[in-house]
């Protein structure tokens, strides 16, 4: 092996060990977090849903014909038909057939009854309807309709539907619970 090329091996060789060996403290990211980006994150979400939920209020207030009922989730329901005589609710695994209609706070219609169509939905085995529906649908009898008050974060929070409801809209969705079964077995209309 000619001088040159040992030379080079000692050469890098002692500089790895060297590197190695040496005490160098760890070198500190060139900024830190203190977590202040988080506390305003929260504190806007705080304020957001105060906002939301004093418009339901004042919504809850100016209705005094209908009585409302906070659930323990975070939003408000008023039974528009109520049915005493069953006392069976969906469950995990049931199958719900149920209509409904989607306004804002103001009343004006979103989505109407017929552009929603009659939807079909798995209790608690799937995702694609709101997280307010999903909670309020397994509150219903057979053939009840109930009116929902729904905070942003239990509707389609901050990014709305893509369509025509906005990021952080609180809504009302009024739902008319058809019926519902097990999983396994039809519904024959």
């Amino acid at each position: 092996m000619p001088y040159f090329q040992k030379q080079l091996i000692v050469i890098v060789f002692g500089g790895l060990l060297l590197s190695c060996c040496s005490k160098q403290p760890a070198r500190r990211p060139i900024s830190q977090s203190s977590g202040t980006f988080l506390k305003e994150s929260v504190e806007r979400n705080k304020k957001l849903i105060s906002g939301e939920e004093s418009k339901i209020d004042s919504l809850i207030k100016s209705d005094p014909t209908n009585k409302y009922l906070a659930s323990t989730k975070g939003y408000w329901y008023r039974y528009d038909k109520r049915n005493t005589l069953d006392t069976l609710r969906p469950k995990k695994g049931d199958v719900a057939h149920f209509n409904y209609e989607i306004k804002d706070l103001d009343g004006n219609v979103i989505y109407s009854e017929l552009e929603l169509r009659p939807q079909e939905y798995h209790v608690d085995k799937e995702q694609k309807i709101m997280m307010g529906l999903r909670h309020g649908i397994k509150l219903m009898r057979k053939s009840e309709i109930v009116t929902f008050l729904f905070p942003s974060h239990m509707a389609y929070g901050y990014h709305g539907d893509n369509r025509r409801i906005g990021h952080n809209q609180p809504l009302i969705c009024t739902v008319t619970l058809s019926d519902f079964s097990p999983e396994n077995k039809t519904i024959t209309e």
